[in-house]
């Protein structure tokens, strides 16, 4: 029984990453991004949290910037990652309020941020301010999002009419927005999440029968997925945002 268990609760034939692509299609954005910033460029990396992407910088002038007030634990609710290293952060303060000169940076890049800011607008005008004219700016968030890292998350998601209008009115030009997933890739995603959280929450495990079920609607969303037609207008996992400071 446990072995037919396991197996239900695993891959289904034919359907083996729908819904598992968003941190890795993530991360192969952000690398392309920062690989094809000139080589010298001075870059921030706001609310850089455990600096994950500083691989990606050996040939940028990398400095990072992190509020340094999560711990991995925060008020418990909501998903949490348990620990947290702030301690390569290189300037300690908030996000709205740097303490750079105007137009000292290059590029900004910003990823998995803006949902943990009680005020995202703000945080944007302060990148304009900070970047000098020409320089580019890297933005990832969520479309939909889970609460996490609680206290500090703000809000679930942002589309591209948010970027749109406040990069638009902060001077930013050549603004390009690409999704990450799209719908059917979102609802997979969490219909992998319903048996973690059945266990979290209602403290039973689906059935038998309700695994194969699930099984079966992530091999019917892999078909769709793949031809899908502009349904991340609808929702997806995230946006990512390329702009360049034109004023």
């Amino acid at each position: 029984m446990l072995f037919i268990r396991k197996l239900l609760s695993g891959p289904f034939p034919g359907s083996p990453s729908v819904g598992l692509q968003n941190a890795s299609t993530r991360e192969q954005w952000v690398q392309s991004q920062l690989r094809s910033l000139p080589a010298g460029w001075r870059l921030l990396d706001a609310g850089a949290g455990e600096c994950q992407f500083r691989r990606f910088c050996e040939h940028l002038n990398y400095v990072s910037q992190d509020f340094a007030k999560y711990d991995g634990i925060g008020d418990g609710r909501g998903l949490h990652t348990n620990t947290w290293d702030n301690s390569q952060i290189d300037l300690t303060c908030d996000i709205t309020s740097i303490p750079e000169a105007d137009g000292s940076f290059d590029a900004i890049l910003c990823t998995e941020v803006l949902e943990h800011l009680p005020d995202p607008q703000l945080a944007l005008k302060e990148f304009a301010r900070l970047l000098r004219p020409g320089g580019r700016l890297l933005i990832t968030a969520p479309f939909v999002s889970f609460t996490h890292f609680a206290p500090y998350h703000f809000a679930t998601g942002f589309n591209r009419y948010f970027y749109l209008q406040h990069l638009n009115a902060l001077g930013f030009a050549d603004v390009s927005i690409t999704a990450n997933g799209n719908f059917f890739e979102f609802v997979a995603q969490e219909i992998r999440r319903i048996n973690e959280c059945a266990q979290m929450y209602s403290k039973i495990r689906l059935s038998l029968l309700e695994l194969w079920g699930q099984n079966i609607l992530l091999a019917a969303l892999r078909r769709l997925s793949a031809c899908d037609r502009g349904s991340d207008n609808l929702c997806c996992f995230g946006l990512h945002v390329s702009a360049v400071r034109c004023r």
